[in-house]
């Protein structure tokens, strides 16, 4: 019986055993087999991405302001490499040779003098942001591969196609084994050759984040008087794209564009209410500053408390005497006042692209400017009043320009291949000042620094137009002591302005003190450099 059992065991285990090398006869058959095989090399392949390659931003040159620099990823087959001989080329040696344990196909960053071999790739990959990335504000940045911030959102479709993965391709056995006597097929993408054009100069952008590294609050904008194309654009404090968390947690908001934001301008409002005057037959007023102003019963003091004595409107510019253009405005047509300073720009948005349009700040209404008191604050650029740094450049812009204000602009065009602009805009213009008044604000703003021994805005190697701002806030510091912005705005060369230039130190103080110095470096760096 036991005989039995054991002998039916073995018999139906032989059967098992028959069953088995018949099923891998038959597999080995159906591999081997011409067209299956054939068909295994059409249509199984391997393809491993190395990385990708996205639009670039480019400035009014065609410089590149992000993919500037390159990293070196290559694509390995560990059964086709030697192992020790490619880790001398591998930036992080240790997590090359992980990689290569596992026995996959992988990517690694290598040095700059790797080849490539059967079983090694070596493909170029732009970087897209810099360790110091210049006009981060501008570019703005990126949140799980799309474009949250800045041109980076603004063109996000355009900047990130369908065409930007670089990758290498095997054919693969039927059993998936890489099959290196085939061949491989390398994609190398070019997209990072198209791209959107600014008008930003990244070498003028440069000087002005380093010349304002010490701004803790503000910002920095620098525009052609003739065309209105903004070539620097800077906020303070800036942000680093690898640090967001500490950006997020920082109380002084570095992720906001300070060039786009509202503040209260202070006295290079006086340029309007200058122009308005001369429009109104009186630039040849004269004043005697006492020291004080009776508006109605309310007491507006002048900075200089013991008074300026006697003032023309060149004089009150260049000593910034608040009570006379206080006296002056009581005589000036509100409608046609205010109506100037629509038409100069304030009280409107200025959209630069998608995503990035500055504040049309405030502008008092008529109604306001019917109280005298109002007025008066009106008058040098208090009170309700408002205006992003945006507006301020572009008011100089319009003074140095003969009266021609330019709209400002940020976006030059595209580029489908670095080399060529597309779908540029031409400037345009609107007629705010007749060209006589335009010439009499900007001999003010020049004497105002050459006539003032005092202004911080006198430069070295140019000549320059300018009037600064120390703009009230209302606000105090923990020792009580009241928190203005200090402002400067102005123009260079002198006699044929090719740049204007405005800088805004949040609740920094005085504007000569703090701004004029910051605009007299960049005027002579620019100057020396371009």
């Amino acid at each position: 019986m036991r005989r039995k059992t054991e002998k039916r065991i073995i018999v139906i285990g032989g059967i098992f055993l028959l069953i088995f090398v018949g099923l891998c006869i038959n597999y080995y058959y159906i591999a081997m087999k011409r067209e299956h095989v054939q068909t295994a090399r059409t249509n199984a392949q391997c393809t491993i991405i190395a990385g990708k390659s996205e639009g670039t931003i480019y400035d009014r040159n065609l410089k590149p302001i992000v993919n500037a620099g390159t990293k070196r990823i290559a694509v390995a087959i560990p059964d086709f490499i030697d192992r020790d001989k490619v880790a001398d080329y591998a930036v992080d040696r240790e997590a090359f040779l992980e990689k290569f344990a596992e026995g996959e196909p992988f990517t690694f960053e290598c040095t700059e003098d790797t080849e490539d071999t059967d079983g090694l790739t070596v493909f170029e990959i732009p970087e897209r942001y810099a360790e110091n990335q210049p006009a981060q504000h501008v570019i703005g940045y990126l949140s799980q591969g799309e474009g949250v911030a800045g041109i980076e959102y603004a063109y996000n479709k355009l900047l990130r196609n369908d065409y930007g993965m670089n990758s290498v391709t095997y054919n693969t056995d039927g059993f998936g084994r890489i099959l290196i006597g085939d061949g491989k097929k390398i994609i190398r993408s070019t997209a990072e050759k198209s791209g959107v054009v600014t008008t930003i100069d990244i070498d003028i952008q440069r000087i002005c984040e380093e010349v304002g590294k010490n701004i803790d609050k503000g910002a920095i904008v620098v525009a052609d008087v003739k065309t209105g194309e903004i070539v620097a654009m800077v906020s303070y404090p800036t942000y680093t794209v690898d640090d967001m968390e500490t950006a997020l947690s920082d109380e002084r908001s570095p992720l906001i564009n300070r060039a786009l934001y509202s503040y209260s301008v202070g006295s290079v409002f006086k340029m309007v209410t200058s122009a308005q005057a001369i429009m109104n037959h009186f630039g040849g007023y004269v004043y005697n500053c006492t020291g004080q102003e009776n508006v109605e019963g309310k007491i507006f003091n002048c900075h200089k408390t013991d008074g300026h004595g006697m003032q023309t409107l060149s004089d009150a510019i260049t000593n910034s005497c608040n009570t006379y253009f206080i006296n002056l405005s009581q005589m000036l047509n509100v409608k046609k006042f205010r109506e100037l300073a629509n038409n100069l720009g304030f009280g409107r948005e200025i959209h630069l692209c998608s995503g990035m349009t500055a504040s049309g700040g405030v502008l008092p209404t008529v109604e306001d400017l019917t109280i005298p008191a109002e007025l008066a604050n009106f008058s040098f650029g208090q009170g309700k009043l408002s205006a992003t740094p945006l507006q301020i450049t572009q008011l100089t812009c319009a003074i140095a320009n003969n009266g021609k204000m330019p709209v400002l602009q940020l976006i030059k065009g595209m580029t489908p291949d670095g080399k060529e602009i597309l779908n540029e805009k031409d400037a345009q213009h609107s007629e705010v000042l007749e060209r006589s008044v335009a010439k009499q604000l900007k001999e003010m703003m020049i004497s105002a620094v050459s006539d003032n021994e005092n202004s911080n805005a006198r430069t070295n190697y140019t000549t320059v137009g300018a009037k600064t701002s120390t703009a009230q806030t209302g606000r105090t510091d923990k020792n009580g002591i009241e928190l203005c912005h200090a402002w400067i705005t102005g123009f260079f060369p002198a006699d044929k302005p090719q740049y204007a230039v405005t800088v805004l130190v949040e609740d920094g103080g005085y504007g000569n003190d703090v701004s004029a110095p910051v605009f007299r470096e960049i005027a002579d760096r620019v100057t020396q450099e371009k």
